[in-house]
């Protein structure tokens, strides 16, 4: 019967990944058992099911007894994935480190002290970094998208009837999405915070000569943690689809509410004044790539003033695409 699954799923649903399928055979064995107890020979009845649900519980309390009687900053059902990520996410933080590094000392082996000593710094700031955010994104996406205080009220009265039904898969969301999606924040972060410099127009000669920054690189501190904050918040996005699993109205406001935030500081942030390099188009003509007064020095010129325009509208475009999609996603039977 859909009852008994929904009941299944409602009690699996609150356990680690690695359980869910040896526990929903045990109760679905179980359930059986007693069901063949109760008839005693005569045809199932929904009175029969509805009495060995009821008799078995609530479906968080009974999911609290097969995983322990245990307090979690990151609950059972959500432990594997976290576990999963942060593997990634150290992995993925591990090859940005040594990569710049690599190249820093490709382009000026001279200065190879001075990179080891940001390759040490960048360690030590970096791996705290990427697991204290994806730490706090699954908290907090525990915290809001978990269980609510009013469903651990054991005397609470329930029945068969209260059980969600199980979702449909075109409103499920793969793992490997918000997955994907934080580890691209945290690699974000780590590019911001310690290869900044590298975000520009890359210069070639016979070999790599430098780089034109886009970024002021003398204000570029100030508006780093303004980044981080930005980049963190779309972690906490991200990991709030990896609780829910699913699209429901509740995941579609708080995606719109991330995005709108983000939105709005990202505009405060790159329409400043000292946030853009001041000197981008001079440095382009002292480095040979172009010649002040050509019509490709006009052309770039244009497409630099009008560029935090666009990088907004392109901005604004994807997040509320980000939103409709979610709204879509949310009403689809």
């Amino acid at each position: 019967m859909e009852m008994i699954e929904r009941y299944i799923y409602a009690v699996t649903q609150k356990l680690p990944q690695s359980q869910r399928e040896d526990i929903a055979e045990e109760l679905r064995g179980l359930i059986e058992d007693m069901l063949d107890e109760r008839a005693e020979g005569r045809d199932i009845t929904y009175r029969d099911v509805e009495e060995v649900l009821l008799e078995l519980g609530n479906p968080k309390h009974l999911a609290r007894r097969y995983r322990g009687d245990r307090n979690y900053i990151i609950g059972p059902e959500l432990f594997d994935s976290y576990v999963l990520v942060m593997k990634i996410v150290m992995t993925a933080v591990a090859i940005g480190i040594i990569a710049t590094f690599v190249i820093k000392s490709i382009i000026d082996p001279i200065s190879i002290l001075d990179h080891f000593v940001e390759f040490i710094v960048s360690s030590v700031t970096a791996v705290p970094s990427a697991i204290g955010w994806t730490t706090l994104g699954f908290v907090l996406a525990d915290y809001f998208g978990g269980v609510k205080a009013e469903d651990m009220q054991f005397d609470k009265k329930w029945k068969p009837s209260d059980l969600p039904a199980i979702p449909d898969t075109k409103r499920q969301i793969k793992r490997a999405d918000p997955i994907a999606g934080i580890i691209f924040y945290v690699v974000a972060i780590m590019f911001f915070s310690f290869s900044n410099e590298f975000f520009g127009v890359w210069l070639f000669r016979d070999n790599f000569s430098g780089v034109v920054p886009f970024l002021n690189e003398e204000t570029h501190g100030n508006y780093l943690p303004f980044i981080i904050l930005i980049l963190g918040i779309c972690i906490l996005k991200e990991c709030l689809k990896l609780v829910y699993g699913k699209w429901t109205s509740k995941l579609v406001v708080y995606t719109a509410a991330v995005n709108l935030v983000s939105l709005a500081a990202v505009m405060l942030m790159i329409t400043g004044s000292e946030f853009w390099n001041p000197n981008f188009m001079n440095e382009l003509v002292e480095s040979g790539v172009i010649s002040e007064g050509s019509e490709a020095f006009g052309t770039v010129s244009k497409i630099w003033e009008h560029s935090t325009t666009w990088i907004l509208i392109f901005l604004a475009l994807s997040l509320l695409w980000d939103v409709i999609d979610s709204i879509i996603r949310s009403r689809k039977k």
